[in-house]
């Protein structure tokens, strides 16, 4: 996927990086409650504890500070939770290992890592993530960006570079992003077959922005961490103000970006009003 960055060109001094899923648009919900948490209830048969376990799945993944988190990490964590409960999950090991050494969390890795392991739980992990792909695709398309995106975007887009940085499935994101008409206001729609919101963010800095005119959009803390792993701004989405998050953006934060006011003090206050969104 290197010829996505090779074909970037900076145009504006600065670089405003979203995040798509729960960020931009209102999607996290409907694809953790239909596609990812039923389609591991149904490959690993999970049904004799579901409730116990759908809860685990929507706390790890939407309402704490591991929201967001790449549908692998969710799947390995919940499966370590699940086991010292009893519940036991064939080759966890394997996908447990995998999911840390990794540099790339994807399915295409993931084919990968089977053709060298034969492990069974890769396996079941690949024929899950292919699963939820199709559900995906499958949900009606009733996706709609929150509120003030569609106005902030073009607003934005007049201002600064935008890309999304994003850890979804690269198909979904084209067709959300396209459906909506806002590819049109992107420098680079980046999903995960691209690398991780890091290292995207890592390949973008190098067209030639100061670190300090770039700023990371995002609703969980993984991408507070790819920021800080970038030493860029960071900017919170918070869970249920979402419209008002957007309006702020625009009228304060990317203001404050380019004229130089974008503090210390500001990002800690940023920071610690995202932390105590979530529980």
């Amino acid at each position: 996927m290197a010829n996505i960055f090779d074909k970037y060109e900076k145009t504006q001094e600065f670089l405003i990086c979203i995040d798509s899923d729960g960020c931009a648009m209102n999607t996290m919900e409907i694809k953790h409650r239909r596609c990812f948490a039923p389609e591991m209830i149904k490959t690993w048969n999970l049904y004799e504890k579901e409730d116990y376990i759908l809860n685990l799945w929507y706390d790890i993944n939407l309402y704490t500070k591991t929201r967001g988190i790449n549908r692998f990490k969710g799947l390995a964590e919940t499966f370590k939770i699940i086991s010292k409960e009893g519940i036991e999950i064939d080759d966890l090991d394997s996908l447990v290992n995998w999911v840390e050494t990794t540099n790339e969390l994807s399915n295409k890795s993931l084919e990968i890592e089977i053709e060298k392991t034969n492990s069974k739980a890769l396996k079941m992990a690949y024929e899950w993530s292919l699963n939820v792909n199709k559900s995906i695709e499958q949900l009606p398309k009733g996706d709609e960006p929150f509120e003030n995106v569609k106005e902030g975007l073009e607003t934005l887009s007049k201002l600064v570079d935008v890309a999304v940085v994003s850890s979804a499935n690269g198909e979904a994101l084209d067709d959300e992003w396209n459906r909506h008409n806002f590819v049109r206001h992107l420098k680079a729609l980046l999903g995960q077959e691209a690398g991780t919101k890091q290292y995207c963010i890592s390949e973008l800095k190098k067209k030639g922005y100061d670190e300090k005119k770039i700023l990371m959009v995002g609703d969980a803390l993984g991408d507070l961490q790819a920021a800080k792993n970038n030493n860029v701004n960071f900017y919170p989405i918070l869970v249920n103000k979402e419209g008002y998050s957007w309006k702020r953006l625009v009228n304060e934060a990317v203001p404050k970006l380019m004229n130089g006011t974008f503090d210390e003090t500001y990002q800690n206050q940023l920071i610690k009003e995202f932390n105590d969104s979530l529980k």
